[in-house]
Order: structure tokens, then sequence, then C-alpha cells
């Protein structure tokens, strides 16, 4: 009874090796090594998408974090001058007269009858905390055109900080020409007033417009503000002639902007 041997094929070190060199071996082997290097492509690719992604979300939510810390910086701003006025109105409500600084679209409204083009330095009595200096500025007015007569001393010195390059001087608007002395060199292409003047009495408005118009150059509009439904500036007999806007509504209260000239 003879025995039979099974001899068993040596084990192979590949899977060409195992199937004889076969062709189909060396293919399949070859797709292989192709599908891993994709594989490996793939996933690089992969991973550059996700940090290009990564990083845009990144950028957004720096961008927006520098936007809400701005509107913070200004809201907290703004709640300062509120303050600012509040305490002023307090302590001097005759001379103060709002418990709020004028609005942006009523700041706006004033600047707009300035021309910038015109030569020469742009007076601002009762700037308080500089709305209606910001909108000056915006409009095209140089800060160094501009000279701020502020009677509060605490107001200066925001002014001051606020707008360097501007002349801020201390003293009383119903005493210009006094006030400006040493100040203002050559006259005046305009006069922006946010004065409260309806807390003077007709005569004091009166003599305030007297004083403004010899310091400014012919043709220079005396510009002001008021809550009011008639003119802050007695019309009868002053000599003026006088432009009033429509209410502004995005102030409060509701405001109008007048605009005086001296008459020809």
């Amino acid at each position: 009874m003879s025995s039979t041997i099974r001899h068993r094929p040596p084990r192979a070190g590949s899977i060409a090796a195992r199937l004889g060199q076969s062709r189909v071996a060396s293919r399949l082997e070859g797709e292989v090594r192709v599908t891993a290097a994709d594989l490996v492509d793939c996933v690089a690719e992969a991973r550059l998408k996700v940090a290009a992604v990564r990083y845009k979300v990144e950028g957004e939510v720096r961008n927006k974090a520098e936007k809400l810390k701005s509107r913070v910086s200004v809201a907290a701003e703004k709640l300062g001058d509120e303050a600012r006025f509040i305490k002023s109105w307090i302590d001097d409500p005759l001379r103060t007269g709002s418990v709020t600084p004028s609005s942006p679209a009523l700041a706006r409204r004033m600047a707009s009858y300035v021309d910038p083009e015109q030569p020469g330095p742009v007076i601002e009595i009762g700037p308080g905390t500089g709305p209606v200096t910001e909108a000056l500025i915006e409009r095209g007015v140089d800060e160094e055109r501009l000279i701020l007569v502020e009677y509060s001393p605490e107001f200066c010195e925001l002014l001051r900080k606020r707008f360097p390059r501007a002349t801020v001087v201390q003293g009383d608007a119903y005493a210009l020409s006094t006030t400006l002395a040493g100040h203002l060199t050559e006259k005046a292409a305009a006069l922006v007033s946010s004065l409260p003047l309806f807390n003077r009495p007709p005569p004091s408005r009166t003599a305030l417009a007297k004083e403004a118009f010899p310091l400014m150059v012919e043709g220079a509009p005396f510009i002001q503000f008021t809550y009011s439904v008639i003119s802050p500036i007695p019309r009868k007999g002053s000599g003026l002639k006088a432009f009033v806007s429509d209410w502004v509504l995005r102030n409060i209260p509701p405001a109008r902007v007048w605009v005086y000239r001296e008459a020809s």
C-alpha cells in the first residue's frame, strides 16, 4: 500500500507570486497601488478643504467679533455722552437746554447748510460732545478750520481729545466777539449753533445774531436748530432772511433747522 505524499507549495511573498506571476495578478497589484495612492490624495485634499473652511469660519468669527466690539464701543461712548448731558442739564438747565445730544440725522442736516468750499473758519457755538462737529468734518470741513465755543469746562476737555486739530475756546457765546478775541483771524464762512436759544429772552437772541454776522463773510449762514414751531431768532426788525427745514423726525424730540442770512 503506497502512501501519497502531498507537497505544499512554497509560501509566496506577494499576490503575484501566489498566482504564478500571472498578468491578472500584476494588474491587480498595480490597481491596488493606484487605489492606495488615490486614497492618500483624497485624504490630503479633504484635509486641505477642512483647513480652508476652518480658516474661513475663523476669519468670519474674527470680523464679526471686531464689528461687535466696535458697536459696543460706540454704544458705550453714546451712553457716556448722554450721561454727560444729563449731568450738565442738572447742573445748569438754562445753559444746556437738552438732556441728550443731537442725533446724527439732525447733525447731518445742520452741516448740510455749510459750504465746505467757502474759505474761512467755521464757528460752532454750543458743540457739547461734538455730534455736529463730526458731521461738519464728514461734510468736508477741515478740522483745523473749526472754532468750537463751549461754556462747559468738561465738554471743552472732551472736545480737545476728540478734535485735537480744532480750536476749542471755553467761554460765553452770548459775548461772542469778546470770547473769540485772538482766536478769529479772518471772517468766518459759517456759524452753526446748538444753543438753547429759547432759554434766553428775545433781546438776548437778537443781540447774539447782530454780534455774529459782522464776524462772517457776506452771505454766510447762521444755522440754528430748534424744537419749537417758531423762529428761535425774532424775525421782526431783524433784517434777516430765513429758511426753515422740514422736521427731522429721527431726533428726540423732532427738530427743525433755521438758516439765517443778512438781507441784501
